[in-house]
């Protein structure tokens, strides 16, 4: 009597276990449905982080390239002034200056080219293009500077 009692104990607490363990196909479903919902949700916000950003980057890019196309135009009308400067040279002093104008000239030219021809739109590319083109330009101008003063010597 003791064994046939804990046997209907036992099956009717592994029933039970069992009943309460399974969820109907329709409460699964709605459970699918949420998940899936959250997973759009999260994707749309994703994509919009993502336009966001690019549309943040072409306009820093669209800032930065108007700056250095200012720069570039000021540092041209600087060897332009120099230039004319030193027409008043002696013949020694301005075979000297006129072959350090020629190298800033390139350089000038080669910046002006490097951001002509950059399109790349990924964001690391883009800082790292920034850094390096910034070091560049900050060199040219610093070049530029040293041989105006050299002249006023």
């Amino acid at each position: 009597m003791k064994n046939s009692i804990l046997f209907v104990a036992s099956i009717l607490f592994l029933s039970a276990t069992m009943f309460s363990a399974c969820q109907s196909s329709a409460t699964k479903v709605d459970n699918a449905k949420e998940r899936v919902q959250e997973a759009e949700k999260e994707l749309t916000d994703s994509k919009t982080d993502l336009y966001q950003t690019r549309l943040d980057s072409i306009s820093d890019y669209q800032q930065f390239k108007k700056y250095a196309e200012q720069k570039i135009i000021d540092q041209e009308k600087s060897i332009a002034e120099f230039k004319a400067r030193i027409e008043k040279e002696k013949k020694e002093n301005k075979a000297d200056y006129e072959k350090k104008l020629i190298e800033l000239e390139n350089k000038n030219s080669d910046l002006k080219k490097k951001l002509a021809e950059f399109t790349d739109d990924s964001q690391d590319q883009w800082m790292s293009f920034k850094t390096e083109f910034n070091h560049d330009m900050d060199d040219l101008g610093k070049a530029l500077k040293d041989l105006t003063v050299e002249n006023t010597k």
